[in-house]
């Protein structure tokens, strides 16, 4: 099975125990790394995450995955914090994150370039508003590859 299918089964899994535990559901990797297979989860909520949250989630998501059993071959599964420079996957992530520094790559270039750098505005419509060298850019959402907060140093 695809990489992206086994990630969308797991999401479906995976989110009512997150919703429920009042977490958000930040992001799903399933990779092979070496000779193994890896399942990452990675949650957030306001104030952060700690490891009684990772610890109590894995144990509840472990039970599930065990009786659905979506995934054929052997992995290891990791729940964690998604980090101080945590990936911005939904649109409203714009909103919340607001004011912070970003960093953005794009499947097409805009005005030349498909990496950005700046503070978030946050969103108009369907785009993203960063301010990238003292102006406001505007970048269509579906069209941003990758993004993650950057951290001011």
């Amino acid at each position: 099975m695809a990489k992206q299918k086994i990630v969308e089964i797991v999401k479906k899994i995976v989110l009512p125990v997150t919703q429920e535990a009042g977490l958000e559901l930040v992001d799903i990797n399933y990779i092979k790394e070496g000779g193994s297979w890896y399942l990452r989860i990675f949650i957030d909520k306001d104030g952060g995450v700690g490891v009684e949250d990772c610890r109590q989630v894995s144990m509840d998501i472990d039970k599930l995955l065990d009786e659905k059993d979506p995934i054929s071959q052997a992995y290891y599964l990791e729940v964690s914090s998604p980090g101080i420079e945590r990936p911005l996957k939904k649109l409203e992530d714009y909103d919340r994150f607001a004011g912070n520094l970003v960093l953005i790559n794009t499947y097409e270039p805009y005005g030349g370039k498909k990496k950005f750098s700046g503070r978030i505005t946050g969103t108009r419509g369907k785009d993203v508003v960063i301010e990238e060298d003292g102006k406001d850019l505007t970048l269509p959402f579906e069209q941003i590859s990758s993004a993650r907060l950057k951290v001011e140093i």
